[in-house]
């Protein structure tokens, strides 16, 4: 039988492959035009807001329970991330066996967790309470000094806690600078700034002496009450007319 010798099919010229299309990036859509500028308050306005807060609580007090100025400094020592009604709870009892930095030394730190074990980070927290004790007796004679670079020396505190112990036990005319505070015076336009520091020294020179030793108590209490993160709650504020947020509800 002959022999089939089949011949190969031509080959198909190769089809240059389709080019993929250059993705061409669309223009960014406008940034959202920002804000313009809150109007400043006028000094006018200032003195309105705080003989507002005045009149409706004339001696604003801390919500951290204390007997004297070394608790008061414990207390807010270990509210950092924690509530006060937390720090509360826990201090009551802490307090009735160690209200002195001796006694606080004296019961130590794995008994002293015991007490503030339901405080966020208490392990740190009980640690820079043990060492601060130390310091205050080492440096301090026992006492809470009075000068803020002094306190913020101490562990565990910073610019903050050396402010409201200033302010509370000292009545030193001091603005600490929370969350809420911080909130209020960028929201407000009251004092906006970047940073808690800047937020502090804008208030600072914003707001009559007259009203500088309850002033932080005020805004700490509007912040955590009314001028809420979330949902503050516009139509009851004391100074819905006078705050310069855009999108307040009255």
């Amino acid at each position: 039988m002959a022999k089939i010798t089949r011949k190969p099919a031509p080959r198909k010229a190769d089809v240059p492959k389709k080019k993929a299309k250059a993705v061409v990036a669309k223009p960014n859509a406008p940034a959202r035009k920002t804000l313009r500028a809150m109007k400043r308050w006028t000094p006018a306005e200032v003195h309105e807001a705080f003989s507002r807060f005045r009149k409706a609580n004339p001696e604003p007090k801390g919500e951290l329970e204390h007997v004297n100025p070394f608790t008061l400094l414990v207390a807010v020592v270990l509210s950092a991330q924690a509530t006060d009604a937390g720090v509360n709870k826990a201090t009551r009892a802490l307090f009735e066996v160690a209200d002195t930095p001796r006694k606080m030394l004296d019961l130590g730190e794995e008994p002293l967790r015991e007490y503030i074990k339901t405080i966020g980070l208490y392990r740190t927290k009980a640690r820079n309470v043990i060492a601060l004790s130390a310091k205050l007796l080492s440096e301090f004679g026992g006492e809470v000094p009075r000068t803020r670079a002094e306190i913020e020396s101490l562990p565990g505190a910073g610019r903050k806690t050396a402010n409201v112990v200033l302010n509370m036990a000292f009545g030193e005319h001091t603005m600490a600078v929370d969350t809420h505070v911080f909130r209020v015076g960028n929201r407000t336009g009251l004092a906006p700034g970047k940073t808690p520091l800047e937020v502090e020294l804008g208030l600072e020179k914003v707001i009559p002496a007259e009203f500088m030793l309850h002033a932080h108590h005020w805004l700490i209490l509007h912040g955590r009450y009314t001028c809420l993160a979330r949902k503050p709650r516009c139509e009851v504020c004391l100074i819905n007319d006078l705050c310069r947020w855009p999108e307040k509800t009255v």
